[in-house]
């Protein structure tokens, strides 16, 4: 089980709130933006004001979350966290300070929908919000990974309650699950948010890369959590495939398009 100590999460704070500021000073909107295909992809989804059908499903299954009095014990095999000292979680403190939030929650469906997403993988499940976020609309096929027992599980039965029978989860370690992926499997979105490890991040950038196509879009989850996240952040925006990167300062959104030219930018959201 790993815990991460109080002076480790009074760093990581202090690191974070740096780099928020660094972000602040760097971020745009959609004015001064010269990529016509960045541009529209913040003017016609970043900003979208419509209310999507599936922002009520994701409400629902929020507040499930937030009223259950279930616990479970959670095996954390990523890099710890900072908000649970023990691996008894309840999963509405789960939901309340760790799962995706509603604003991210719902920029989620928009770039489902705005770029067609049809078939999408998560890595790092938790209790299923952020899936719902990614297959609530009933538009994409979603193959979820998830490394706890415990959380797998809960996700699982909500998925059953709400319905989604798209939405396929492995209970297994991403590099199992990936190293048992198709070579020839592609998705349109990939969504690693789970081990903010700098590290590992990049072991399952490089193991995912050839899962994509030219459109693909992968999202990043805590690129600025910690010094090597954000090295990771920085070695994926100089990878060589990589041609367009949006730093959103909560996520890191990447583009393989070939027609774009390099560029990297950082979207207030």
């Amino acid at each position: 089980m790993i815990f991460v100590s109080l002076i480790e999460v009074q760093y990581l704070m202090w690191f974070k709130s740096k780099a928020f500021l660094k972000f602040l000073w760097h971020s745009k909107n959609q004015h001064g933006i010269h990529s016509p295909f960045v541009y529209k992809l913040i003017t016609k989804c970043f900003y979208n004001k419509e209310n999507f059908e599936a922002y009520d499903l994701w409400d629902m299954a929020k507040k499930v979350c937030l009223k259950s009095d279930e616990v479970l014990k959670v095996e954390d095999v990523g890099a710890g966290s900072k908000v649970f000292k023990t691996n008894l979680r309840p999963v509405s403190k789960i939901a309340k300070h760790v799962s995706i939030s509603r604003k991210r929650a719902r920029l989620m469906t928009r770039l489902v929908d705005y770029l067609s997403v049809k078939v999408a993988l998560e890595l790092g499940t938790s209790i299923g919000l952020g899936s719902v976020s990614i297959a609530g609309s009933g538009q994409a096929h979603l193959k979820t990974i998830e490394a706890c027992s415990a959380t797998s599980a809960y996700a699982q039965s909500q998925f059953q309650k709400l319905n989604l029978p798209h939405i396929t989860s492995i209970n297994s370690s991403f590099a199992e699950s990936l190293a048992g992926l198709n070579s020839e499997e592609k998705f349109d979105l990939i969504y690693i948010d789970g081990h903010h490890d700098g590290e590992a991040t990049l072991t399952y950038f490089d193991s995912l890369l050839k899962h994509k196509h030219n459109d693909t879009l992968f999202v990043f989850d805590d690129i600025h959590w910690s010094p090597s996240m954000n090295m990771a952040w920085e070695a994926i925006k100089a990878h060589q495939e990589v041609q367009v990167t949006i730093d959103t300062f909560q996520w890191g959104l990447v583009f393989f398009r070939k027609e774009q030219v390099k560029q990297d930018f950082v979207i207030r959201v």
